[in-house]
């Protein structure tokens, strides 16, 4: 497999022979206004600083080319914007976490889309969703729902997006029942002025090491939009303290990763 850090949760997976594109956040750096009270939500950093904060790194061409699927995990606007609507072709194959976020996108054009299941068939790629909680007590509620999904396949190692979530039970049960040699987290522990980590912190990346010490931990999600708070230098400094900066992959965008 190849993966490619776009920028913040985007990613471009090259799996099993297919194109599948995560979480798209297609648009021109400085066009949203900041997460904050602006767009209803509470006190954030950076209310200075429209989102996405940087320019992507390619083109929306390079990324939307050959495309097989697109994966949406949730439909926040970091996540699934207007410059994606935009630019997918509306009969791309659309996975999405639920039947309600399937009639936005289905209300919005698309004409192909499909809930995850436990087990979803891609031609012979199985996805299966699993669980998140984008933050803990009050946010979870706020944030609404989230999921990530396992790939598998016989000729490719095990890869889990863990989505939009911090670390707890469900996140280990996954990586315990699965297995993953590749998981890929939201580590930018992104987070209002009050009310705690939305993401994962390094605190919680470290517990996905200590879950699955043998896997590539790819952390994404990271200084894109105007509420994070872990730089990848104090991650790559916190992986390096503890001794574990060859599991950790902190990718640039644009950056690409061969498994």
């Amino acid at each position: 497999m190849d993966i490619q850090q776009i920028r913040n949760a985007t990613i471009v997976v090259q799996y099993a022979g297919k194109k599948i594109l995560i979480d798209p956040m297609l648009a021109e750096k400085g066009t949203y206004p900041p997460f904050g009270p602006q767009i209803g939500f509470p006190d954030a950093p950076r209310q200075d600083q429209y989102n996405p904060m940087v320019s992507l790194p390619t083109s929306i061409d390079n990324i939307t080319a050959d495309l097989d699927a697109v994966i949406v995990t949730h439909l926040h606007l970091d996540h699934w914007d207007d410059a994606a609507i935009e630019a997918l072709p509306k009969t791309i194959k659309l996975f999405v976490q639920n039947n309600e976020d399937a009639k936005v996108i289905t209300d919005a054009g698309f004409t192909n889309v499909e809930v995850l299941k436990e087990d979803t068939m891609f031609g012979d790629i199985q996805f299966i969703k699993t669980k998140g909680e984008h933050g803990r007590g009050p946010l979870v509620e706020m944030a609404g729902q989230v999921c990530g999904v396992v790939f598998k396949h016989p000729s490719e190692k095990t890869l889990y997006l863990a989505g939009d979530t911090v670390w707890y039970e469900a996140v280990q049960e996954t990586i315990e029942t699965h297995k993953p040699e590749i998981i890929v987290v939201a580590g930018g522990d992104n987070q209002f002025l009050e009310g705690g980590s939305l993401v994962m912190g390094k605190d919680d990346i470290y517990e996905v090491y200590k879950a699955a010490p043998n896997a590539k931990i790819i952390s994404n999600h990271m200084e894109a939009v105007n509420h994070w708070t872990l730089s990848r230098e104090k991650l790559n400094r916190f992986s390096n303290e503890k001794g574990i900066s060859g599991n950790i992959l902190v990718p640039d965008d644009g950056q690409s990763y061969s498994f």
